[in-house]
Order: structure tokens, then C-alpha cells, then sequence
């Protein structure tokens, strides 16, 4: 039926009522190789896992490789995915909720930190009423390590006139649990940025589908 058709279907009943494989249909705009289009978006979804997460983080290469998709579609998929990721950190930063609890700090960062085969570190920003006044990552390492830059630390919360940070960093090995080099590099950071009066209000490791937090473990005094 023509109202089953992926743009009908949006025109009819709106977005919210396509399956993720619909919309992308939709993005691809038309089938090739002898596929129809939801075939071969379809086809996408399958080699994600389903997860729309896990084929915004395919390189160009991998994209490429399914049939029917070019190097102009595989561009314009990484396109529309990452302004979908861009959106969701845009409502994190409108949210004038005080960030005060570790999970709420796991929402805001998962979509940038998930599914990454490096360590970076991020810092939060937060207000006297502890709302988010921006992010930054600070560092990025190689594989499974990086290095805290305490003195950018330092340097960019008073540049941000913030009275609070929160550190976050991920462990792509999918365990949480801070190393004995992530519990050193906390209490660096710690003192460094009380010699400042600015406080560091947690230090949340961000692993695939969990995370730690040293304040709420008490792990190291806050």
C-alpha cells in the first residue's frame, strides 16, 4: 500500500511511526544493485547489530562496503547520524537541571564516549547551582590509555569562570573500574583545581553499558 511506503508512511503518520530501517530508507532515497531501498537499508541495520549507535560509529570504509551504498550515501549517513548526536548533546546543555548525581553525568556523555576504541578525557563545566555551563574533552589517548592534562584542567575551569567540573573519562575494555593511574591522575586533579577554590565534583568513568563513580564509591575525598 502506498501509506506503507517509508515517505508516505512519515507524511501520514510522522516520523515517530517509521522503524530506524524506514528512516533510513528514506536517507538513502533509493534501492541499487538490484536491491530496493528498504532492502538495502535493511541490509545497514543488520550489519549494525540494529543499533543505530554502532553504524554512526562506522568509518566510511565500512559503510561503503555494503551494496548499494556509495561513497555520497555512506557521507550523507554520517552526516544525518552525527546531527542526531550533535541534537542530543544540544538538549543536554538546555537542560537546567542541577547536575548533582553520577548518572545523570553517564546520560550526557555515553552518546559521545560509547562505542569508542580510545580513552578521552572530558571535563563538565557546572555553575555555583551546578548547571552545566558547557563540556570540552581535554584529552584523547591511544587504544586503552590516556593521560590526564591537569594544567589545561586548571587552566580552562578558571577561563570558564566555573565553580565546579566534573571529570569524565572511558575504559573501552567495558570494565568501569578505576586503575590504580586513574585513582593517582583524580587526586592530581583534585588538588591542583582546590588550590584554585574550584571544586571537583566527581570523576566519572563511562564503560560500554556501566559506569564508576569516585564520589559516590568515595574512592578518593572529594
Amino acid at each position: 500500500m502506498a501509506d506503507e511506503r517509508p515517505r508516505e508512511k512519515l507524511r501520514l503518520r510522522g516520523a515517530k511511526a517509521l522503524s530506524n530501517a524506514e528512516l533510513l530508507a528514506i536517507l538513502l532515497g533509493s534501492g541499487m544493485g538490484g536491491k530496493n531501498v528498504m532492502e538495502v537499508a535493511q541490509e545497514l541495520m543488520i550489519c549494525a547489530g540494529g543499533r543505530l549507535t554502532l553504524l554512526g560509529a562506522m568509518p566510511l570504509e565500512k559503510l561503503m562496503e555494503q551494496k548499494g551504498v556509495g561513497e555520497a550515501r555512506a557521507i550523507g549517513i554520517a552526516a544525518a547520524l552525527e546531527l542526531g548526536r550533535r541534537t542530543f548533546e544540544e538538549v543536554a546543555l538546555m537542560d537546567k537541571r542541577s547536575v548533582t548525581t553520577p548518572e545523570l553525568v553517564y546520560r550526557i556523555m555515553l552518546p559521545v564516549l560509547k562505542h569508542l576504541d580510545h580513552e578521552e578525557s572530558w571535563i563538565l563545566y557546572l555553575n555555583r547551582a551546578n548547571y552545566l555551563l558547557g563540556k570540552e574533552r581535554i584529552t584523547v589517548g591511544r587504544m586503552e590509555t590516556t593521560l590526564i592534562d591537569t594544567p589545561r584542567i586548571v587552566r580552562r575551569a578558571i577561563e570558564k569562570q566555573c565553580t565546579h567540573v566534573v571529570l569524565v573519562h572511558n575504559h573501552p575494555s567495558g570494565q568501569a573500574l578505576p586503575s590504580e593511574a586513574d585513582i593517582r591522575q583524580t587526586d592530581l586533579v583534585r588538588n591542583a583545581l582546590r588550590a584554585v577554590e574550584i571544586g571537583l565534583m566527581d570523576h566519572v568513568i563511562i564503560a560500554e553499558d556501566s559506569f564508576f563513580s569516585f564520589s559516590e564509591e568515595r574512592l578518593v575525598k572529594m
